[in-house]
């Protein structure tokens, strides 16, 4: 099922058994990452015999870490709709805009992505009882797999959290805990269950799989695209594991040969509440700094400090890309814009990558005939209260 070789730490390149259970790399503390023998791949695996396949991102299984395909735990994730933004995209004088839509994954957002992959994984190996910090969207899609895998799931989220990510994840049947603060508070109460009882993390990027699910956006987008990737894309960026997942994917899509050396401008869009990644980025930093006073209405974006930010910087910067910060009034505004104008009832970080748009088109950043790709990162009806009764 499987070309999983090993796995390989992101920043002093160590490698490490990928049949070991494992999080990050214990010599640098860094993410590890999986790799796969893609010289075997490119001989045995030929793309056109996706055309038969699932329409689900189990279509891509040669380049994914789950080795028996009875432990592949699914709900129907991926494979989500490419939609050609016509009339927004014809008012603002782009003829080639595109919305990867990715409320329509199990539990509402591309965080099913990840979560499937990681659970699926970890269970493959042995887990029996699994912890997460979470803004939410991440909680709802981990406690939905523990489910289904029969997983204990505990979650830690901030007590700010809008209801329905609570209601959800206790629905579920996940334990949740409260936290006064941050995502990042949240972490450390998570640390403290993997240090006393021994569950294992689910942290963005603190395992080495939720990486594998999420890189299957770049995967889909090629297809998508008929092999012919955008000329950029503008995504949403909390902890960064979708926009270094397609960074990874595009890498490996061109070594099986499905692809050419071109690759998108990747845009990382963040709130001005909370921008380490644009911050860093335009200081010309390798790391970003942990943001002080992190706020937004955008609950994924509140990531004031993130393990792989050298990751996301590393993309950027190779891509000739861009980091963008929003304002909570841009981004709502935008939100409206997409749901009223191209039916996508967008979560406030969807609606971040058309604010961001509109900046990056003021300041000549974009063409107009340029192919263009926001991403809407999940549905916008989890956020009672962000619209206005």
């Amino acid at each position: 099922m499987s070309y999983l070789t090993h796995l390989e730490c992101s920043l002093c390149d160590k490698r490490y058994a990928a049949d070991d259970l494992h999080t990050l790399c214990p010599d640098c503390n860094r993410p590890l990452l999986a790799r796969y023998d893609l010289a075997a791949a490119r001989v045995g695996w030929d793309r056109d015999s996706l055309a038969t396949r699932e329409p689900t991102l189990w279509r891509y299984r040669e380049v994914l870490p789950v080795r028996d395909e009875g432990r592949a735990i699914k709900l129907g994730e991926g494979y989500t709709p490419l939609l050609h933004a016509r009339r927004f995209g014809g008012a603002m004088g782009l003829p080639h805009l595109y919305i990867k839509d990715e409320s329509l994954n199990p539990t509402g957002s591309f965080k099913a992505r990840g979560l499937c992959m990681a659970i699926s994984r970890a269970w493959e190996l042995g887990v029996e009882e699994v912890v997460i910090p979470s803004a939410g969207n991440a909680a709802g899609a981990m406690a939905a797999y523990a489910a289904r895998a029969g997983l204990r799931a505990h979650v830690f989220m901030p007590a700010d959290v809008p209801q329905p990510f609570r209601m959800e994840c206790q629905a579920l049947g996940a334990d949740v805990t409260l936290v006064e603060g941050l995502i990042t508070d949240c972490g450390r109460e998570a640390q403290k269950g993997v240090e006393r009882h021994g569950w294992f993390p689910m942290s963005t990027l603190k395992e080495p799989y939720r990486l594998e699910g999420k890189k299957t956006m770049g995967y889909e987008l090629a297809e998508q695209f008929h092999w012919q990737l955008p000329d950029v894309v503008i995504y949403p960026t909390g902890g960064g594991t979708g926009l270094i997942g397609m960074w990874k994917a595009f890498a490996e899509l061109s070594e099986l040969g499905w692809i050419d050396d071109r690759r998108p401008r990747m845009v990382a869009v963040q709130a001005e509440g909370c921008a380490p990644i644009p911050r860093a980025f335009h200081a010309g930093d390798e790391f970003a700094a942990p943001w002080q006073g992190a706020h937004t209405i955008a609950a994924g974006l509140r990531v004031p400090s993130a393990v792989g930010d050298f990751l996301m910087l590393r993309a950027l910067r190779e891509s000739h890309g861009t980091g963008v910060a929003v304002s909570d009034a841009a981004l709502v505004a935008a939100q409206m814009r997409m749901a009223s104008l191209e039916g996508v009832f967008a979560c406030p970080e969807g609606g971040a990558t058309l604010a961001a748009l509109e900046k990056l088109l003021a300041e000549g950043w974009v063409s107009p005939q340029e192919r263009i790709l926001l991403f809407n990162t999940g549905t916008g009806l989890k956020y009672p209260g962000v619209f206005p009764a």
